[in-house]
């Protein structure tokens, strides 16, 4: 199958069933985004990254299906569908499943101007709107069981391989966006805790907070749309980053927060999450999995750095991001809590 003609297929007003006045195409390193006037189709690409692989028909349909499932969970109403999208004659068809040749996945459109990081930025964010989605967090995190799959990717074994991989992977960025002493405060400390709260993570496992959660947690991902909350774009393409302790997806949106600088509205979020969910251990794991979370987004950033396409301008851009998630995650580990 040609990747361009089926794009040009999808951006052509006249595929959809609706015909909107307008398809806007935005695309990620995995997937391409057709934007339409009420609903948006996201196709992923045949792509294989190591952590996911999206190159075969089979395993898009597989991953695409798991998408409307799992976001279905925290934003029911919004992903509506899986779409094929067939090869007749030469012609490709959208919902036609005579010769399918790839799937798309069919959304509710959602206001740009109501994602939670446009409020923030255009200052319309209040307190009583994080705790409203600390509430409605809490809603979702207790719908969603603490089964036997869950419980493996609690364990302080899988714990200290996701958190030794980020060392191990940001080792070459040292002196570059992370000085030496801040990359050894941040690995020291965060393998210390580990060792030190053995029972901890134990007691977090034993009661129930290691579920299937979202694992990308951040205002760029909810939207409130007049009294619901939509939280969307959960990880569907590796267990390992989307199971884990609850705290860790409470801690990314935290983090998320202090890092724009809204340390005010990050507390206001937690302390609603926390009386809504009476996770009375939460405050325990907290600092060490922001620190984590902030530790993440460095490394994820640091790996632009590597991306020969990038200008010089964008190249110190990610530079300068880096450096300020790896200052947060420092910050965090010599705060007294």
């Amino acid at each position: 199958m040609e990747k361009q003609r089926l794009v040009n297929y999808m951006m052509d007003k006249n595929t959809y069933p609706d015909k909107p006045g307008s398809v806007h195409l935005v695309q990620t390193h995995i997937s391409w985004v057709f934007i339409c006037d009420k609903y948006v189709y996201k196709v992923k690409k045949p792509v294989d990254f190591g952590f996911l692989d999206f190159t075969t028909l089979e395993k898009r349909k597989y991953y695409v299906n798991e998408e409307l499932r799992l976001n279905s969970r925290f934003s029911p109403g919004v992903y509506l569908e899986v779409v094929p999208i067939s090869d007749v004659d030469g012609r490709f068809m959208l919902g036609n499943d005579t010769n399918v040749v790839e799937y798309a996945l069919k959304m509710k459109r959602l206001s740009e101007e109501k994602m939670l990081y446009r409020l923030l930025e255009n200052r319309q964010a209040t307190r009583e709107l994080m705790q409203r989605i600390g509430r409605h967090l809490s809603e979702v995190y207790s719908s969603i069981e603490s089964n036997d799959e869950a419980m493996v990717y609690g364990s302080l074994d899988t714990i200290f391989t996701n958190v030794k991989e980020n060392f191990d992977q940001t080792l070459p960025y040292v002196g570059g966006p992370v000085s030496k002493e801040t990359y050894d405060a941040i690995k020291a400390w965060s393998m210390d805790f580990m060792e030190s709260n053995t029972g901890l993570f134990e007691e977090r496992l034993n009661r129930g907070h290691i579920k299937d959660c979202h694992g990308d947690l951040h205002a760029q991902h909810i939207c409130v749309e007049d009294q619901g909350i939509v939280i969307f774009d959960c990880i569907e393409f590796n267990k390992r980053f989307r199971f884990g302790d609850v705290a860790s997806d409470i801690a990314f949106l935290s983090m998320d927060l202090d890092y724009g600088g809204y340390s005010q509205f990050s507390r206001a979020f937690v302390d609603a999450y926390r009386e809504a969910s009476a996770d009375k251990g939460l405050d325990a794991v907290l600092r060490f999995y922001k620190v984590y979370r902030a530790y993440v987004r460095a490394k994820v950033t640091s790996f632009l750095l590597d991306d020969n396409n990038l200008d010089r301008i964008q190249r110190q851009k990610a530079f300068e991001r880096a450096r300020s998630y790896y200052d947060l995650a420092l910050s965090y580990v010599e705060s007294d809590g």
